[in-house]
């Protein structure tokens, strides 16, 4: 769980900035709130591999970085996702879903105007099935430098 609410957040600073919050990043601003963190365990507490970590002084200093209610990494299971990053989150989806369906509409090409609803009208159902608080389907480093989704 403290994986992907990790997870969650940088795609919101992704969505945020444009770019990526790196590990030096944060370990400056953790630093500069007195609390030190190694890429290892940065690493593991992202994969969602390796031990729990649930070290109160750590995970307050990063909610405190992403601006989040320390008892969303905490553990809190009651606790929901913070309005600020649900509604990014449902905003940088709607702009993903509208890159996809201007892709396919390029790649596609000369199309019955059934088909193309038909393939919009799926791609629809499958967003709103997966919109409810699960990390971004895809992953923002796959985007060609023209701002398109990368081929599988």
């Amino acid at each position: 769980m403290l994986a992907r609410r990790l997870n969650l957040l940088l795609d919101v600073v992704m969505a945020e900035r444009g770019s990526p919050l790196t590990f030096p990043e944060l370990q400056k601003e953790l630093a500069d709130r007195g609390v030190s963190l190694s890429r290892a365990r940065w690493s593991y507490m992202k994969d969602g591999t390796g031990r729990l970590v649930s070290d109160p002084q750590l995970l307050t200093a990063i909610s405190d970085v992403f601006d989040v209610d320390p008892a969303y990494l905490l553990g809190d299971d009651e606790s929901e996702l913070p309005e600020r990053i649900d509604s990014r989150l449902e905003f940088v989806r709607s702009l993903r879903a509208a890159r996809v369906k201007t892709f396919a509409a390029r790649a596609l090409g000369d199309v019955s105007p059934e088909t193309l609803k038909a393939i919009t009208d799926y791609l629809n159902k499958d967003i709103k099935r997966h919109s409810t608080g699960e990390r971004l389907a895809a992953n923002y480093s796959e985007d060609t430098a023209d701002g398109q989704p990368s081929a599988p």
